[in-house]
């Protein structure tokens, strides 16, 4: 089959979408390739495709748990077999993972970066065929990427151990800069860049001040039709606004990574189905999420980058059809942005003192842990050894982005079951212990695929088919798993911990105070460009994002909230542009009358100047001094 009857096969699509095509092509030959696809590009068909027209495995590469199970399900339903493997699985279930994708004609194996390079991938690489390997998520391998992990950095070392193999790097978001790192890092033959435009001609970008954002964004909600994405930063937040919608009578619901895992389905499967027709998240909301009849995403507050904010906007509007991105905030916004930034790094110190705390919590040995998994709460680690819960977090985030450890807010798992014994010897089992014959009938009429995988089960649902209390089919489940019949990995609730690596002695853990400057340098420079976003009331929005990302030549989109006001005082792009930039170049060194802005300009251009003036003044970007100048405000 070639590409196209692929797609048709098993998507049910009869064309690509736009570079998608190119992209496969250019696998298909061997290359080396960076697609730089926007959000809801379809970055996954991009190695989708080539892999299940390529003999062997596609090994997946990406930090995102949730995205990697996503995926496996997803491919799952169209009859593609696949694994992933991350932090928390079971030993004998990544054993049986990797026995399926030696011996089991699996075509995806889905890993973290931290998975890629233990022993136990090395040594199986030749025995799994690998035909190609995909890099999701490939802004983290850059240090000027705005989710820089260390761990992407030695994914090129696998590469020696796969000659002849293509790489194919993926991301929604990358700046110039970047996207010449990404292909550095990963030691592409050549350049080999596929881009598609940033722009999004549906969406119109809007930043509004508003000191009641409760009846601003009830009022857009109101006056907007359709589905929509509300995003805050606290989870408390998103609770509360959700009930004060609901008050007023919009279909509503909220979403956070604090919730039960099932809760979080079932909120994000009513908003799929237009049940709920707002949700209000935090950005653990999204990932994953295709729906294409989003007429709003609103932010109300200041995301952390704009590669963030062009994520979550480009939400909105994948139908093609007139869509809203809205960022609501007032001028405290700002300063508690940037104290949110600072309590993001804490002193390196400190950090290697909660990383040794976190060892001798867990009573773990040096060199011992990789691999384990605990119950972590916050509360319960902060009380004992005296820290804040603000420093621990941030601290186990770093820690987490240089490949130390896992965390999981919430295990986001089900319970997994899979019958260990052959068919004739659980034959064999079940006549000699008919107490145990029941529920062995149950789960085997309940699921498939339990003697060559671990598939999810849900006790509840076993325990009403067999009519029996949880509890006690649970216990039956543990004493099957005891006796070597199945395999059994109970759901976990709790917050988790998982240590990707063995627990280091504290002088041998890693932190450079060079890498580490460099890292926060990086990330306030992005911070930077969001509050310039933010605050620029005189350049459209669109053309900010588009410069920010690379695409220097983009026009004036005239839909935005800064246009739209260029738009009525009648000027043209080219002349607001000029004065305005003119004036604020001047009010530099200080306030000047209008007589000494005009003898930059000549007589015709006269009326165009007291314009873009007034407007400047009509839109708070200049003001007057009290002697009638026209002068800078901060």
């Amino acid at each position: 089959m070639d590409a196209k009857q692929v797609l048709l096969k098993y998507w049910g699509y009869s064309s690509f979408r736009p570079l998608q095509e190119e992209i496969i092509q250019s696998v298909l030959t061997g290359r080396d390739t960076l697609a730089l696809l926007p959000t809801g590009g379809g970055k996954s068909v991009c190695f989708q495709v080539p892999a299940l027209m390529r003999d062997g495995l596609c090994i997946v590469v990406t930090p995102l748990i949730a995205l990697m199970k996503d995926q496996v399900g997803n491919i799952k339903k169209k009859g593609v077999k696949a694994a992933a493997i991350y932090s928390g699985m079971a030993s004998d279930e990544i054993n049986a993972a990797i026995d399926n994708c030696i011996y089991g004609h699996y075509k995806f194996l889905y890993l973290s970066p931290e998975r890629l390079e233990t022993e136990r991938i090395r040594i199986n690489l030749d025995k799994f065929r690998v035909s190609l390997l995909a890099i999701d998520e490939a802004h983290c391998i850059s240090q000027w990427g705005y989710d820089f992990r260390p761990t992407y950095l030695r994914i090129a070392d696998i590469r020696q151990h796969l000659p002849g193999v293509p790489v194919l790097a993926l991301t929604a978001s990358a700046t110039s800069e970047v996207v010449s790192d990404i292909q550095e890092k990963l030691l592409f033959r050549q350049p080999n860049l596929f881009r598609a435009s940033f722009h999004r001609e549906n969406i119109d970008y809007m930043v509004l001040p508003e000191e009641n954002k409760l009846q601003r964004v009830l009022s857009i909600v109101s006056k907007i039709n359709g589905s929509g994405i509300i995003y805050a930063r606290s989870r408390k937040k998103t609770a509360d606004i959700s009930l004060f919608l609901k008050k007023n009578k919009v279909s509503a619901d909220h979403y956070h990574a604090g919730l039960d895992p099932e809760v979080r389905a079932k909120k994000q499967e009513s908003w799929m189905q237009g049940r709920h027709r707002v949700m209000v998240a935090t950005n653990a909301f999204g990932m994953g999420i295709d729906k294409p009849d989003v007429r709003f995403v609103l932010h109300v507050d200041i995301p952390d980058s704009l590669e963030a904010y062009y994520q979550e906007a480009g939400r909105a509007g994948r139908d093609g059809k007139k869509s809203y991105a809205v960022i609501l905030y007032e001028k405290a916004d700002i300063t508690d942005l940037n104290a949110f930034f600072e309590n993001k790094y804490p002193p390196p110190d400190e950090i290697r003192k909660i990383y040794q705390s976190l060892g001798n919590y867990y009573q773990l040995a040096t060199g011992s842990g990789e691999g384990c998994g605990f119950d972590f709460i916050i509360s319960d680690f902060c009380r004992q050894y005296g820290f804040s819960k603000i420093t621990v977090y941030n601290s186990l985030k770093l820690l987490e982005k240089d490949g130390y450890l896992t965390l999981h807010e919430v295990f986001d798992t089900e319970s997994r079951v899979r019958v260990t014994l052959k068919k004739d010897d659980l034959y064999k089992f079940q006549v000699e212990n008919p107490d145990q014959d029941h529920i062995i009938k149950t789960i085997l009429r309940s699921y498939t695929g339990l003697f060559s995988d671990y598939q999810k089960i849900s006790e509840a649902d076993l325990s009403r088919r067999m009519e029996m209390k949880q509890e006690d089919v649970t216990a039956l489940l543990k004493q099957l798993h005891k006796l070597g019949v199945i395999a059994y990995v109970m759901k976990k609730t709790k917050p988790q911990i998982v240590f990707t690596r063995e627990r280091f002695d504290i002088r041998n853990l890693r932190i450079s105070p060079a890498v580490y400057k460099e890292r926060k340098d990086a990330d306030r420079k992005r911070l930077d460009s969001v509050i310039s976003y933010i605050t620029s009331g005189t350049k459209c929005r669109s053309r900010q994002i588009l410069f920010y990302f690379g695409e220097t030549h983009a026009k004036r989109c005239g839909r935005c909230d800064v246009c739209l006001k260029i738009n009525k005082a009648e000027l043209s792009e080219r002349d607001f542009e000029k004065i305005s930039e003119q004036l604020l170049k001047a009010l530099e060194k200080g306030p000047i009358s209008i007589s000494e802005i005009m003898q930059d300009f000549n007589e015709k251009e006269e009326d165009k100047v007291i314009r873009t003036v007034q407007w400047m003044i009509d839109n708070n970007q200049v003001g007057y001094t009290s002697d009638g100048k026209i002068k800078s405000i901060d």
